[in-house]
């Protein structure tokens, strides 16, 4: 499994990346100023990072339980950014309502709309760190 220290490391990779994507992409998008996504999206950010941490030590855990390793399959991959997604959709959505003064609904539609690329950028991200990272022990299970 991972270190705590890799943990932190993917965490903070994932989210400056993604804010560099997304508050230009979301500005044009939903026809908000830059400092308006900006809001957004770094508050989104301090809370995808916190879950994204609580997340997937879960899921490494319950991996390591059920499986008894952590490497991940393609489905699984797939899987595992659309819950992480789903969950933080619940976290994020009376937020952004509150902030931007829309209805839940409203937000619902945004926040699908930010969920929809952040599982696309996820499965990319997770794919190029787990190659750029990879655990010894994944090395060590092909020799």
């Amino acid at each position: 499994m991972r270190t705590t220290r890799d943990r932190i490391r993917h965490a903070i990779l994932f989210e400056l990346i993604g804010l560099a994507l997304i508050i230009p992409l979301g500005g044009l998008v939903f026809g908000l100023p830059a400092e308006t996504m900006g809001v957004i999206g770094v508050g989104s950010a301090m809370a995808a990072t916190a879950w994204n941490y609580v997340y997937n030590l879960g899921f490494d855990h319950a991996m390591q339980h059920w499986a008894g390793h952590t490497r991940k399959s393609m489905g699984l991959r797939v899987a595992h950014a659309v819950l992480f997604e789903a969950g933080l959709l619940l976290i994020l959505m009376p937020p952004i309502a509150w902030y931007l003064g829309i209805t839940l609904l409203q937000a619902f539609v945004m926040d699908i709309a930010i969920a929809a690329f952040y599982v696309a950028y996820a499965f990319v991200f997770n794919l190029a760190y787990d190659r750029i990272f990879p655990l010894q022990s994944w090395s060590e299970a092909t020799r």
